[in-house]
């Protein structure tokens, strides 16, 4: 099966998240700088989650650039993915307005970790289907970073419910490790 129909899905998908994310955010009634104060847990907890969502984006987007070919499992593995990305306009609109209030950190959380084990499953599949030999599992290697940014989000959630604000330095710390660029796929993909 090709994989451009995926990719063309995928980018849709995300598309969508972005708008309804940014059209969440509603502007103040007033006309001074202190009607934005308010606003600014909401507007705060929309730029993580637009960079979360960029960053996914970005690492779907190079691996499926090695990516040879798709089967059912990866087309499920990535509806998986998109299922859980699909939540993070809800997540972000629900910390943002109320403030970062502990459950809502949690939540919050709890949708980036799913994301995170859902896009590692995708991984697994593309594994499996690709071999261990492929330019795909050389690009990949030991996935370090997407070991470490699991236990960081199992941490943060847990965290959460006492110290909300540790959790959210814990979420900006994992998307500052992603946000860094990586340079494993480019490497293989330019070979």
């Amino acid at each position: 099966m090709h994989k451009a129909r995926l990719e063309a899905f995928s980018d849709g998908v995300i598309a969508i998240i972005i708008t309804i994310m940014v059209l969440e955010l509603k502007a103040p009634h007033g006309t001074s700088l202190e009607d934005l104060f308010p606003l600014l847990p909401i507007f705060l907890s929309y730029v993580l989650s637009f960079v979360y969502v960029a960053i996914y984006w970005n690492n779907h987007h190079h691996t499926f650039q090695i990516v040879k070919h798709v089967d059912g499992p990866t087309l499920w593995a990535n509806v998986h993915l998109l299922f859980w990305l699909s939540l993070i306009p809800f997540a972000t609109a629900w910390t943002g307005e109320n403030h970062f209030a502990p459950t809502t950190v949690a939540l919050y959380g709890l949708v980036f970790l799913m994301s995170a084990i859902a896009y590692y499953i995708l991984i697994r599949v593309l594994l499996s289907t690709h071999g261990n030999n492929s330019e795909l599992a050389k690009a990949i290697g030991s996935d370090f970073k997407g070991k470490i940014s699991v236990l960081f989000y199992v941490l943060a959630v847990i965290a959460s419910f006492w110290i909300p604000y540790l959790a959210l330095a814990i979420y900006f710390l994992v998307a500052v490790i992603w946000f860094i660029p990586d340079k494993r796929m480019e490497k293989v993909y330019k070979r």
